[in-house]
């Protein structure tokens, strides 16, 4: 038997950091959301775990054989795994990659093994290897809290009709743990309104989304990378109806009215990696993000 599943990336409509932890961490309110831009992973049987990648990382650090091995001692399972991992979703991008890739690992080898836990043991295994692991294995669109772990999936009215985006990410990477470091807190904070927000997002109304997409981290990592604000502001001037950094940054999206407009402000992002995707529905997400023929 041989899987071969999609790890989708995800986008931040809104990030609110609300203090910091006694352990270190970041208290957030969150909506994320997966779009249609994937890793591929495949799972076959093996004896023991091995991991497949050309990305220049040694396999022990990597969140997938982290995910893969937790899930093997937790199960108690003899057996392994060949996991081959392609990547298509920029590292330390703010999208999730990483994050993906280990909640589809272990929503795959679940099934590869013939485990048949539920959701709540994966998600509490999720959130032992990271933050956001846990909410792709109940995306695709959730209201996060706590470190992110904490979440209630969201639905819309309209599932059936995305929303098109347009990533832009310039070439540099950003380090999680720096970005929240590099966070001043402000005095008064922002509060969306969940049910107004999905409404808003169900029915593409982008002038009320404009007044409720915003990224508590960009200014700081603006800061030091004032490339983001320029790829923001040349989104806005492209078309974009609402534009905001993604996560811990440094990829910015763009909220546009379809694919064409997408596309075309693609070619005025200054060579800078574009990608043109769609928001995902429930039933994309719930196929076990397996690949298509």
């Amino acid at each position: 038997m041989k899987l071969d599943l999609r790890a989708p990336a995800k986008i931040n409509w809104f990030l609110s950091v609300i203090r910091k932890r006694g352990d270190g961490y970041h208290d957030i309110s969150s909506v994320m959301q997966c779009v249609s831009l994937f890793d591929r992973i495949s799972l076959e049987h093996s004896a023991s775990l091995e991991l497949r990648t050309d990305m220049d990382l040694p396999a022990e650090q990597n969140l997938v054989y982290r995910a893969a091995a937790l899930l093997k001692e937790w199960a108690g399972y003899g057996g392994g795994a060949v996991i081959s991992l392609t990547k298509n979703i920029p590292s330390a991008a703010g999208l999730g990659g990483g994050s993906s890739d280990a909640a589809t690992t272990l929503l795959g080898l679940n099934r590869l093994w013939e485990l048949n836990l539920p959701v709540a043991v994966l998600s509490e295994l999720a959130g032992r290897i990271g933050s956001d692991v846990p909410f792709f294995i109940r995306g695709p669109l959730a209201f996060a809290e706590g470190r992110g772990e904490r979440l209630t999936p969201l639905s819309l009215q309209d599932p059936e009709s995305p929303v098109w985006l347009l990533l832009v990410k310039p070439p540099l990477s950003v380090s999680t743990a720096w970005a929240y470091g590099r966070y001043v807190p402000k005095l008064t904070k922002k509060v969306i309104d969940i049910k107004l927000f999905c409404l808003s997002l169900a029915g593409k109304d982008f002038v009320s989304l404009r007044q409720m997409v915003f990224n508590d981290l960009e200014e700081a990592v603006s800061g030091r990378y004032p490339v983001i604000a320029e790829i923001k502001e040349a989104l806005l001037r492209s078309g974009a109806a609402v534009a905001s950094m993604s996560g811990s940054g440094p990829t910015v999206f763009g909220v546009f009215g379809n694919r064409d407009e997408a596309v075309t402000a693609s070619g005025r992002m200054g060579g800078h990696w574009c990608s043109v995707v769609s928001t995902l529905t429930a039933a994309v997400h719930q196929t076990g993000q397996e690949e298509a023929p």
